[in-house]
């Protein structure tokens, strides 16, 4: 028997309906940044960070890179086990905006606190505007787009 038709034989057996316990599982959530492997940037999904820096004979392209790192970081551990989703970053000019999904598990008055602590820190920081936009949710699982 020839080798091509042997391993085209194993992958169909691999694929045959009595391999389907291991298709059955199905607990690992996932987002909907998760789901979309990153081949599909710019035709599923789009960039986490918005810049021109990375573009020919940008300026700043390492400092940007090491801002949006501390952002996150920072996001992270502000709003421990809050973020729900990626944290998206938009700098426009002058202007960093940080987009992300948070859940609804801390009162009202202590998310106001955390998201004016929070934008003008990162604002004294980075010495430019800082804007969160925020959405919430009741839980992770209003975010999971599939299981697998």
């Amino acid at each position: 028997m020839n080798f091509s038709v042997i391993k085209l034989a194993q992958h169909y057996a691999e694929l045959s309906p009595e391999n389907t316990e291991s298709q059955k599982k199905r607990d690992k959530p996932l987002t909907y940044e998760m789901a979309n492997p990153p081949h599909y940037i710019a035709h599923r999904k789009t960039w986490n960070s918005w810049n021109t820096s990375n573009l020919k004979d940008g300026i700043r392209r390492s400092e940007t890179a090491l801002e949006d790192e501390f952002i996150r970081r920072f996001m992270n551990g502000t709003w421990h086990g809050l973020v729900c989703s990626e944290i998206i970053i938009k700098r426009q000019f002058n202007h960093i905006r940080v987009a992300a999904i948070i859940r609804r598990a801390v009162s009202p008055t202590k998310m106001y606190f955390l998201l004016g602590y929070s934008e003008e820190l990162m604002a004294n920081w980075l010495q430019c505007p800082v804007t969160l936009e925020l959405q919430t949710v009741d839980s992770f699982k209003d975010v999971v787009f599939k299981y697998i």
